[in-house]
């Protein structure tokens, strides 16, 4: 049914959730998915603006890359102990964007993507996001 899965995540709780549903989906005859993480450049400008020092830009982005790196290799070596083959992408852009056209790219069968259960200040903005993603979508989208 879903062969190939988009799993965008944010590293959040609310991911790791989806990501025990992508396990289960093992048993329907999912066999690959592709682990996404969009560093969000809108985020990044945000603290390079609260810096005056062009040395601490460039550490603050490689400790943030080197952060999406080790969370995605660790995604990465829970799903292959479930079985799946898995590929993961980390993009620098705005993640509504990136995950519809890595959902292209990669011509997947499903996104599946954490459903906030309550929001929060620093994250009301997954809401409307989720609900846009959703009506723009290729495929199919599991929240």
């Amino acid at each position: 049914m879903f062969e190939k899965i988009l799993y965008p995540t944010d590293f959040s709780d609310v991911s790791k959730k989806a990501l025990d549903y992508i396990k289960q989906l093992k048993e329907g005859g999912a066999k690959e998915v592709v682990v996404l993480h969009v560093i969000d450049e809108r985020e990044i400008e945000s603290i390079h603006r609260a810096s005056a020092y062009v040395s601490y830009k460039k550490e603050v982005d490689k400790i943030i890359e080197e952060n999406a790196k080790e969370q995605t290799r660790l995604i990465e070596a829970e799903l292959n102990a479930s079985g799946f083959d898995v590929k993961t992408r980390i993009e620098k852009g705005i993640p509504f964007t990136d995950i519809l056209r890595v959902e292209e790219e990669e011509a997947v069968s499903v996104i599946v993507i954490g459903l906030m259960e309550r929001a929060t200040s620093k994250k009301c903005s997954w809401v409307p996001f989720r609900k846009r993603l959703y009506e723009n979508a290729k495929g199919r989208f599991s929240l």
